[in-house]
């Protein structure tokens, strides 16, 4: 059963469903009944078994042997593709209708627990049940009132079982299959939808990065012309920014490179915040050749500005700090803002999808700088956030140190 045999038969066919059939059957043709899996494991409870087989049951190493007579009589009926009639560890007839679906055996449905017409076997029964702990003259009494039937019987009683058990199950396939290509639409309409969204953007942000900074450099030099030297410095360090965050984010750059990004965005927010914002970055000079993907600072420092300082009337500050230990480069972006529920914290690794955030951040978001991390240098490497309410927030970023 290509493409199926992930799933066992009671996922297939509710288990409810295979024991109403299963009993129907019996109670129609006379028959005890059980269906099990590919293991012998029974999936439905047994329907009018004989008071000679629960004897023999009741026993452990009885239990034992049905079951091992079960799964050899299904595995039987699916070497041969067919139903099959044989006779059980204890003598007497049953038969096995393999569940077939598309070349996977999913188990089979089992009945009989009578006695073949025409055939005289109680001596073998005594003979083949001599071993177990059952009462010899017990197990004489009940196996005499076992049914006896004809062999065609049976063999109509198979046909039955194999056709409409396999008839069941083919439609529970079905609709497997009609769910997972409902799921396989819907995704794929979802990502169409994405797409759709990701083009726009893009074609919205279609302007080209040339004409920007040259138009940038432009207002800068008439602000130097005019005299406003801080409206030049804010241009400067906005069109630095920008043309930094337009490379690719894919390649690594040097830790001072990415320094100078996140100064050019702290001068445009000490305009926009006053002196609701402070700043400080205390990274030694010996560490500044080191590589770290692009984009991995900005966007936590914006996002302890805009979530963590920003709601804080009397504002706070920011502290970027970078240090050894051992073989380990460590950077920490600290704030002094309003901090970060714990569970919350949990909330933002377990996020399979990105939520929307508020403000001007980059949209990358604190679990798309840890993945990236870790895809350049591997799971030991990444992000860890400490918070305390009201005390602020400090993200921990770990990467590899090259001398």
């Amino acid at each position: 059963m290509q493409g199926y045999n992930r799933f066992t038969l009671g996922e297939i066919v509710n288990t409810q469903v295979l024991q109403e059939i299963q009993d129907k059957f019996s109670e129609t043709t006379g028959l005890a009944a059980v269906i099990v899996d590919v293991d012998g494991i029974p999936v439905t409870t047994p329907s009018n078994f004989t008071d000679f087989c629960q004897y023999i049951r009741s026993d452990l190493a009885g239990l034992a042997r049905c079951m091992a007579c079960d799964d050899r009589g299904g595995r039987k009926a699916v070497q041969n593709r067919r139903p099959c009639v044989y006779h059980c560890h204890a003598g007497l007839t049953d038969l096995a209708a393999p569940l077939i679906v598309q070349n996977q055996y999913l188990g089979a449905f089992l009945a009989g627990q009578v006695v073949q017409e025409g055939s005289d076997t109680k001596a073998e029964m005594l003979r083949l049940t001599a071993s177990l702990e059952r009462d010899q003259d017990k197990l004489g009494e009940l196996f005499d009132k076992v049914e006896i039937i004809q062999e065609s019987r049976m063999k109509a009683a198979a046909d039955l079982i194999y056709i409409m058990s396999n008839y069941i199950v083919e439609i529970g396939v079905a609709n497997i299959v009609q769910k997972q290509l409902m799921e396989e639409i819907r995704s794929k309409a979802e990502l169409e939808n994405l797409l759709k969204a990701a083009e726009l953007k893009a074609l919205q942000s279609q302007v080209n990065p040339h004409f920007l900074f040259n138009t940038l450099n432009t207002i800068a030099r008439l602000a130097l012309l005019e005299g406003a030297s801080r409206t030049q410095e804010i241009v400067y360090a906005l069109s630095d920014l920008l043309r930094n965050n337009l490379r690719d984010i894919e390649e690594l750059r040097t830790l001072e490179e990415e320094v100078k990004s996140i100064n050019d965005y702290l001068t445009i927010q000490r305009v926009r915040f006053g002196d609701r914002i402070q700043a400080r970055v205390n990274v030694a000079p010996e560490l500044l050749d080191t590589h770290i993907p692009a984009l991995t600072l900005q966007p936590l420092v914006e996002n302890a500005i805009i979530h963590g300082i920003e709601p804080k009337k009397e504002g706070g500050e920011v502290i970027i700090d970078g240090h050894i230990e051992g073989e380990r480069l460590v950077l920490v972006v600290q704030d002094t803002g309003i901090g970060i529920p714990q569970e919350r914290i949990h909330s933002i690794f377990r996020a399979e999808k990105r939520r929307p955030t508020q403000g001007q951040t980059t949209g990358l978001g604190i679990v798309n700088v840890h993945k990236r991390i870790q895809h350049h240098f591997g799971p030991d490497y990444g992000i860890r956030m400490e918070s305390e309410l009201g005390r602020g927030t400090s993200i921990y970023i770990q990467i590899p140190f090259c001398r």
